[in-house]
């Protein structure tokens, strides 16, 4: 098996996220967004010892729970990957990847409270980063989604599914505005062109609408009728933002160098289990506000009865999950790296009439280390890559009663979770809630208890 070949493949199992299963040759194959039941053409990308893994190329033949996708760009688009399963199978498929994760390494559930779905399947996201490009080379102007598959075709995704009438609104008449004026989009090998990226935000909630549309400075070009353009549409919502980042990083990201208000204030507001959180251009907030709702939810139950009790909530971000514990808690205390989130979490904190949440900057790591109080309950919320060995000592000498981990990456959680096991704790309860349908990605929460 060389790297390269192409391979047809019958797959028959799956793992996290979204990866199918096959065999050939003696060694498994893993095909990313191939589903147990498909018979796919798929191109070798690595050949190890023991598995290789494949790209896939085209499905031969369907499984037999299949469905026709309902969004237009599904296939094409590099965004949903699940959209040809009905609900129900993608909640299936993924209870079964993260138990398997956890059966691989021999660790308990507790009490396995299953999948939680999502209220909304279509229109849940409430931030897009859209970008600008062309479908083929010297194409028209597209601004959309990287198509799959491809390092550099952009597809126009104005009927996008997974966003409401208003993110259509703005994409559209950005597209068409720009179009019409002949501004080059940035090409990331040269290094040269204006148009980068256009951000939509959306309160659920309350309805509050951002734009921001980012560029760089090669062009001093007036927004002044773009603006007034976007002021003119109808929304279903109200539009309170209109934002230019000028952005000359040579990488693809959204770097917020400068940040110019054109039209309203720079944050949107959003309320969350009666509470409300200022949300600035850049920071972060789980992107479907309903599922972040069940999501917080989960955790305040997990915590129980916690007015006596002082709360840590480590990677605690702009301090959304502290500030919903903090009501039923005796204090809250919350570390977090970046520390424009810290402020944003203290402003939150002020805005919602919360005195016993304190929120500290730095490395995790090392602010824990001169935090004063003893916990009672660490709610651990880290990044991807899960909590680094360095942390997650400092939780395990803690000593806390309970830990509530909430992780969107349940591969490093069961490493973490290996670890903490091992010092003591025990699973007392989990569940998987999903909050991005017809994507592979899924919050995992677990309850430990010291034994």
């Amino acid at each position: 098996m060389k790297r390269g070949s192409q391979l047809t493949l019958k797959i028959n199992n799956i793992k996290f996220p979204s990866t199918g299963i096959s065999e050939c040759e003696g060694k498994k194959i893993y095909v990313k967004g191939a589903f147990p039941g498909q018979t796919v053409k798929a191109t070798v990308k690595k050949n190890r010892e023991g598995y290789a893994e494949a790209k896939l190329v085209e499905v031969i033949e369907k499984a037999g729970y299949e469905i026709e996708a309902p969004c237009p760009h599904f296939g094409v688009c590099g965004g949903c990957s699940s959209q040809n399963l009905t609900y129900e199978k993608q909640l299936e498929l993924l209870s079964d990847e993260i138990c398997d994760l956890f059966e691989e390494k021999d660790l308990p559930m507790g009490m396995y409270l299953g999948v939680k779905g999502s209220e909304n399947c279509w229109e849940y996201r409430n931030k897009m980063e859209f970008t600008f490009g062309d479908l083929e080379k010297g194409g028209e102007l597209t601004l959309g989604m990287h198509m799959k598959g491809k390092s550099f075709g952009v597809l126009t995704v104005d009927n996008c599914m997974i966003v409401d009438e208003d993110f259509r609104t703005v994409l559209k008449t950005t597209v068409d505005y720009f179009r019409k004026t002949g501004l080059p989009y940035y090409r990331v090998m040269k290094r040269e062109g204006y148009l980068r990226h256009l951000v939509i935000r959306k309160a659920t909630n309350t309805g509050e609408l951002m734009v921001n549309l980012v560029t760089t400075t090669q062009i001093d070009f007036d927004l002044t009728e773009y603006t007034e353009l976007l002021k003119s549409q109808n929304y279903k919502g109200k539009l309170v933002s209109i934002l230019h980042t000028e952005n000359n990083s040579l990488s693809d990201a959204v770097v917020p160098e400068k940040v110019n208000v054109l039209f309203g204030r720079d944050y949107i507001v959003e309320t969350l289990l009666g509470l409300k959180f200022k949300i600035s251009p850049f920071s972060f907030f789980q992107t479907n506000s309903k599922g972040a709702e069940s999501l917080y939810s989960v955790v305040r139950d997990f915590m129980g009865d916690g007015e006596n009790k002082v709360v840590f909530d480590l990677y605690c971000g702009t301090g959304t999950i502290g500030q919903i514990a903090a009501p039923n808690a005796k204090k809250v205390v919350g570390l977090e790296l970046i520390e424009e989130a810290v402020e944003a979490a203290k402003e939150n904190a002020k805005l919602n009439g919360l005195n016993n949440c304190e929120f500290i900057a730095g490395d995790v790591a090392e602010t824990i280390k001169k935090v004063k109080d003893k916990p009672d309950i660490i709610i651990l919320d880290p990044p991807r890559s899960g909590v680094s060995p360095k942390a997650l000592d400092y939780v395990i000498r803690f000593n806390a009663p309970e830990i509530i981990y909430v992780s969107c990456n349940p591969k490093t959680m069961v490493e973490n979770l290996d670890v903490l096991l091992a010092h003591g704790y025990k699973v007392d309860k989990s569940t998987v809630k999903d909050m991005f349908p017809n994507t592979p990605h899924a919050e995992t929460v677990v309850r430990l208890i010291k034994k």
